[in-house]
C-alpha cells in the first residue's frame, strides 16, 4: 500500500484546508499520515504524529521537531511527503533529504511567499534565501496565485518543477446567496443586526489582518438620513482584539460594530451578510474571500496579491490601498448606496469562484501527483 505524510506546522491548518485531499488520497488506496503540532483528531488519516513546531525560525524548539520529524521519516517508508506553512515546509524538507535518496518525492505547497512585492526588506533578508535554498531538494514547489509562480521561476528557484494550483479549493456545496427573508431569518437565528446593511470579515486579530483599516474606514462612512445603517462584523479572535475594541469605542462606532470572537459558523455567517471586506497586508490566495465569493456578495479589499488574483476592481468588487481608509470608505458608501450594483458585483463573484472549486483543485493536484507518484 503507497504511504503519504502531509506536514503542517500546527493541525489546525490540515483541519482546515486539507481534509478533502486526505480523503482523496485515502479513497484512492493510500496509508495517510499526518506530521503537525496539535493534538487534534483529523479524519481520514491512519497515524498522527504531534510534532512541536514553533513559529518561528528562530525558536531553539525547532531542533527536536526536527529531530521527531527525521525519525517518523525514517520509520514511515513514504512514497510522498507533502509539506505546507513555512516552517513545516522548512523542516519537512530538511528532514526529507535522505528520504528521497530512497525514491520519496517531497512536494511543497507555499501558501503565499513571505517575501513578495511590498514585503518588509526583513522578509526578503529571512525567507528568501532559505526557500531558495530549500527549493533544490523539492521534487514540485506548488504555488497557489500567479504572482509567487512567476517570482519563483524568474528568480531561478531549483525545485525539479515548478507548479501553480489555485490554491487550496472552497467547498461550493457549502454556500449559497439567500434573498431578502432568508437572510433576514439566518440574521435573527444568528444574533445579528436584522436592520441595515452588514459588511463581514472573519480573520485572526494580528498585525497582518489589519482590523484597524475597517474600523477607521467605518468612522468616515458617511450616514445619510434614512439611509440603512451600516454596520460591520468581525469574527475572530487574537492579540489585537482588545485594542480594536478600544479603537471602534474611540472611533465612536462601537454600536455599529459586532465583534463575534472566534467562529467556526462562518458558512452561516456569510450568506447573511451583505458585503464581504478584507484589510490584510499580505495574502497567498485566501480563501476567507472565496467563499465570501461563493455567497454571492460583492468584496472590498485591500490590494496585495492574494486579493489580486480574486477581486478584479470594478467587476466583483473594488480593490483599495491597505493605508488608505479615505478610499475604502468611499467604496463602502459606493456599496451601501447602489443595491444594483451590489447585487450585479455579487453575481460577477459566483461566476469567477467556480475555478477555485475544490473538485476544480483536485484535479490539478491529481495531475501532479500523478507524475510522482501512483494515485
Amino acid at each position: 500500500m503507497p504511504a503519504i505524510l502531509f506536514v503542517a506546522t500546527v493541525d489546525t491548518h490540515v483541519e482546515k484546508f486539507h481534509l478533502p485531499y486526505l480523503e482523496w488520497f485515502k479513497e484512492q488506496g493510500w496509508e495517510v499520515h499526518v506530521a503537525a503540532k496539535g493534538g487534534r483528531s483529523l479524519p481520514h488519516v491512519d497515524q498522527k504524529f504531534d510534532i512541536p513546531f514553533e513559529r518561528s525560525p528562530l525558536k531553539a524548539g525547532n531542533v527536536k521537531a526536527y529531530r521527531e520529524l527525521s525519525a517518523v521519516m525514517e520509520r514511515g517508508a513514504y512514497d510522498v511527503i507533502h509539506c505546507h506553512t513555512p516552517m513545516g515546509g522548512m523542516l519537512a524538507r530538511l528532514a526529507g533529504w535522505k528520504a528521497r535518496k530512497r525514491g520519496t518525492k517531497v512536494l511543497y505547497t507555499a501558501h503565499g511567499f513571505h517575501f513578495c512585492k511590498g514585503a518588509p526588506l526583513v522578509n526578503w533578508l529571512l525567507y528568501y534565501p532559505v526557500e531558495k535554498m530549500l527549493a533544490r531538494v523539492t521534487d514540485c514547489l506548488i504555488t497557489i496565485n500567479s504572482e509567487d509562480y512567476r517570482l519563483a521561476l524568474r528568480r531561478h528557484f531549483q525545485a525539479a518543477e515548478i507548479a501553480h494550483v489555485p490554491g487550496v479549493g472552497v467547498q461550493l456545496d457549502r454556500f449559497r446567496p439567500l434573498g431578502s427573508d432568508e437572510k433576514a431569518g439566518r440574521r435573527r437565528a444568528l444574533g445579528l443586526a436584522e436592520e441595515g446593511l452588514l459588511f463581514f470579515y472573519a480573520a485572526e486579530f494580528n498585525r497582518n489582518k489589519n482590523q484597524q483599516l475597517l474600523l477607521h474606514a467605518l468612522s468616515k462612512v458617511r450616514q445619510e438620513p434614512g439611509a440603512p445603517t451600516v454596520r460591520l462584523a468581525l469574527a475572530g479572535s487574537g492579540p489585537l482584539l482588545p485594542a480594536c475594541r478600544e479603537l471602534a469605542e474611540r472611533l465612536g462606532i462601537a454600536d455599529r460594530v459586532d465583534f463575534l470572537g472566534y467562529r467556526d459558523d462562518v458558512a452561516e455567517l456569510l450568506p447573511a451578510c451583505d458585503i464581504a471586506v478584507a484589510s490584510s497586508f499580505r495574502e497567498g490566495l485566501p480563501v476567507n474571500i472565496m467563499e465570501a465569493m461563493a455567497s454571492g456578495l460583492p468584496v472590498i479589499a485591500a490590494e496585495n496579491r492574494g486579493h489580486h488574483e480574486l477581486v478584479a476592481d470594478g467587476v466583483n468588487g473594488y480593490l483599495v490601498d491597505a493605508n488608505d481608509a479615505d478610499g475604502f470608505a468611499r467604496r463602502m458608501e459606493d456599496l451601501a448606496a447602489d443595491e444594483a450594483l451590489r447585487r450585479r458585483m455579487g453575481e460577477e463573484s459566483l461566476a469567477r469562484v467556480a475555478a477555485y472549486s475544490v473538485q476544480e483543485v483536485k484535479e490539478r493536484l491529481g495531475q501532479i501527483y500523478a507524475r510522482y507518484a501512483w494515485v
